[in-house]
Formats: C-alpha cells, sequence, structure tokens
C-alpha cells in the first residue's frame, strides 16, 4: 500500500508520516498539493491524506483536480479547523472521511486503508470502462445506431423500419456491433450500454417505437 500525505505543517507532516510507516504502509510526503500533482509516484499511490487549508491549491481543489485526473483516487482529509459544511462539503465530493486534528491513530489508519481498497476497486472499473469506450469506438455510425435501438428494446424488423433497411441488414449489423463489444448476450450488451451512458432518445423512435411496421 502506497499513500501520498499532503501538509504544509512540517512538524504534523513528520508525526503522520511516523505514524502511516508503524503501520508498514509506505507514504509519500509533500508539503503542497502542486509537489504532489507535479510528482510521478501520484499515478502509483492508493490513497491520498491532505490537509483541507494549505496555501495555493488547497485540499478541496486538489481533490476536482484528481477527480479530473485521477477519478478513481481516493482522499481522506485532515484539519486543524473543520467545521460541519466543511465536513459535509468534502464527503459529498467523494471523500473517505474527514479528521480533524489531532487525528486518532487507529482511526486514521483504519481510514487509510479504507480509502486505498475503494481506490483499488475504482481503478478497475475504470480501466474496464475505458475499454468499453475503446471498443465502442470501433463501431461504425450505422452499427452505433443499430446498438442504441436494440439495447432500447426494439427488435430486427422495428429497427430496420426505423432505419429505411431491411430486417437481414440489421441482424447483420447488430451481429457485428457484439463482436466489437465483445459481448455474449443481449443483456450483455445492454449492460454495456448502460455503463457508456448510451440510451435512446425521443427521435430514436420516431417511427417504430411500441408498434410493428406493417
Amino acid at each position: 500500500m502506497k499513500v501520498a500525505l499532503i501538509d504544509d505543517d512540517k512538524s504534523a507532516r513528520t508525526s503522520l508520516a511516523r505514524l502511516i510507516k508503524s503501520a508498514g504502509i509506505e507514504v509519500f510526503s509533500f508539503s503542497s498539493a502542486r509537489d504532489f500533482l507535479e510528482d510521478p509516484i501520484r499515478n502509483q499511490v492508493d490513497c491520498a491524506v491532505t490537509d483541507v487549508r494549505m496555501p495555493g491549491v488547497d485540499g478541496f481543489k486538489l481533490q476536482e483536480t484528481l477527480a479530473q485526473t485521477l477519478p478513481y483516487l481516493s482522499v481522506v482529509f485532515i484539519t486543524g479547523h473543520g467545521d460541519i459544511p466543511m465536513t459535509v462539503k468534502a464527503i459529498r465530493s467523494g471523500a473517505v472521511d474527514f479528521l480533524e486534528k489531532p487525528v486518532d491513530d487507529e482511526g486514521l489508519l483504519a481510514a487509510i486503508r479504507r480509502s486505498a481498497e475503494r481506490s483499488r476497486k475504482q481503478k478497475i472499473s475504470y480501466a474496464e470502462l475505458e475499454d468499453l469506450r475503446r471498443r465502442y469506438e470501433l463501431l461504425t455510425p450505422r452499427e452505433r445506431q443499430v446498438l442504441v435501438l436494440v439495447t432500447g428494446g426494439l427488435l430486427n424488423k422495428q429497427i430496420g423500419y426505423e432505419l429505411g433497411t431491411g430486417e437481414k441488414t440489421i441482424k447483420v449489423h447488430r451481429a457485428r456491433a457484439m463482436e466489437k463489444m465483445r459481448a455474449d448476450s443481449l443483456a450483455t450488451l445492454v449492460a454495456m450500454a448502460e455503463r457508456l451512458g448510451v440510451r435512446p432518445t425521443g427521435g430514436d423512435f420516431s417511427k417504430a417505437k411500441g408498434k410493428l411496421p406493417p
């Protein structure tokens, strides 16, 4: 387990680093959020423990930046000046915990372990989603149209009517879409579309929704 510790207070940083190391956890200390963001180690850590109030990039700004650059990395906040609104903001933004200084040793270590576990799970989920997106990019525009309509519940005949083509052609596009997406069943394809946020709009059913063509 690797942890990034960000705190501009040197004495607090040294004390917390000693505690984390005593639990057999590798820790990398930084005096500012900017130093952490510019260090390649940011891509290797399982958790970021950060003070809230720091000059320059504060803890909340760091959290916002990580959400864009390392969305799977979980954060534990520590502060000497916490309040309820601050705590609520941190948790709603995805923080694993919000601890006040002086922190309880076991409480901090428990929060770090929870954070690292969540980061690992989210990293796997994020990698899977990126792989799905790459597969989706391989589809032709027509295959994407068919995917949207078939996962929206339309039959091949309805899709053909909607797109102005034959049912046999739709079957070919559907088979190719499933092959490229590596979907072994319609249920799997629907689940993939849901994860990708690919959903039919009202316009996708302008002709065929709720009826078969004559």
